[in-house]
């Protein structure tokens, strides 16, 4: 049986790259396809201002003259020189159950980035924090999201054999709404803000727009010693917010301001779009579209995305505000349950929020890493 790696070349390559995961989770119930439109947008260097700071190679595995793996390499040179780690990210990363395909792959890139003198190579990572990222080790059984990646159970089995160990792990929870917000968070909200002369900004959709670009400059301020994150540029804001917000509801996003205006605080979610990728099969058109907008109208389910609180407002009990806002309005909205997005096992603090829900930690995600120096070779 013939294997051979090659690197994607043309764009019919990169079609192929990405619609391979299709393939491999065809019969599995609970991976939710990504929107096709997203993927080119990611993964097109004339798209993605990540390309700007990253070296990137794609591979593809064939066996036999059938597609049977891909892995991209990114070397994100700004991640480099922050953290002053030499390491290559790996991401896009899907195989079928066959070791020989899983080696080659991931050799394919070591060899890659060990000529680009790099020292390890660490995923599953994306261009950025906002790319899916980890590798599924816990929570097979339970249905994906939007944001975040989804693998079989033999994904990790492999990496452990191909000696990858563990670097970080990550955590996500499913919170069950209740039937009443406590009228002692009400109290203690209302004391916050006052002492503290912060307002929560209107929710309509017009009003929240001004607050696109103010979000992406406090997850650059509060995500800065997050693993492995690195600053997003203008322009790749720019990017998010044009891809992305309109996706928002103003029920499932909230501002906290202070009284210059100035963005202290905010929580981001959205309607569970699961569902409805999983029936649109990732595409828009031509009837794609219908399933997403139903979704966005009438939610059962919806996801976190991001949250954020300025350091120097941390610890005052402004993240239990945004989950008490959040909550009025899947009250209203009779809304059953929320996804939590990725947060590292160590974030004791938003995890302590989690308690005071009906809430099940359902998955665990890992980032793996590897040694490649050249004398990790040569021993």
């Amino acid at each position: 049986m013939s294997l051979t790696i090659h690197e994607v070349q043309t764009r019919k390559d990169l079609g192929r790259f990405i619609k391979f995961p299709f393939k491999v989770y065809k019969k599995n119930k609970y991976w939710v396809p990504p929107l096709l439109m997203d993927e080119w947008n990611t993964l097109e260097a004339k798209k993605n201002p990540a390309f700007k700071h990253c070296r990137v190679k794609y591979f593809l595995a064939d066996k036999d003259g059938e597609l049977v793996g891909r892995i991209a390499g990114i070397i994100n040179d700004r991640y480099v020189e922050k953290w002053g780690n030499k390491h290559c990210r790996f991401g896009w990363f899907d195989f079928i159950d066959d070791k020989s395909v899983s080696k080659a792959l991931l050799e394919a890139v070591e060899e890659w980035a060990r000529d680009n003198g790099m020292t390890a190579v660490h995923g599953p990572l994306g261009f950025t924090d906002m790319d899916g990222e980890g590798m599924l080790i816990e929570g097979f059984e339970e249905l994906g999201t939007m944001a975040t990646l989804y693998n079989h159970p033999y994904y990790p089995e492999h990496m452990r054999e191909l000696g990858y160990g563990k670097d970080v792990d990550w955590v996500e929870f499913e919170v069950r709404v209740p039937e009443k917000i406590l009228e002692k968070a009400l109290r203690l909200q209302n004391l916050v803000l006052k002492r503290s002369k912060l307002r929560i900004v209107e929710a309509k959709k017009k009003a929240l727009i001004p607050y696109g670009k103010k979000m992406f400059e406090l997850i650059n301020e509060t995500y800065s010693d997050l693993y492995g994150f690195v600053t997003l540029t203008d322009e790749q804001i720019d990017v998010y917010i044009k891809q992305y917000f309109g996706f928002i509801h103003p029920d499932y996003a909230k501002f906290i301001t202070d009284e210059n205006d100035a963005l202290i605080a905010f929580g981001i979610a959205m309607p569970s779009l699961s569902r409805a990728l999983r029936r649109s099969k990732g595409r828009l058109f031509p009837f794609g579209f219908i399933h997403l907008l139903l979704a966005l109208k009438f939610p059962k389910y919806i996801d976190f995305l991001l949250i954020a609180v300025r350091p120097d407002y941390q610890a005052r009990g402004i993240t239990a505000i945004l989950m008490t806002e959040m909550t009025r309005n899947c009250l209203k909205n009779k809304i059953i349950s929320a996804e939590t997005n990725v947060e590292l096992e160590t974030n004791t603090q938003v995890q302590a929020i989690w308690k005071l829900y009906d809430a099940r930690q359902h998955k665990r995600r890992r980032c793996y890493i590897k040694n490649i120096s050249q004398s990790s070779r040569l021993s």
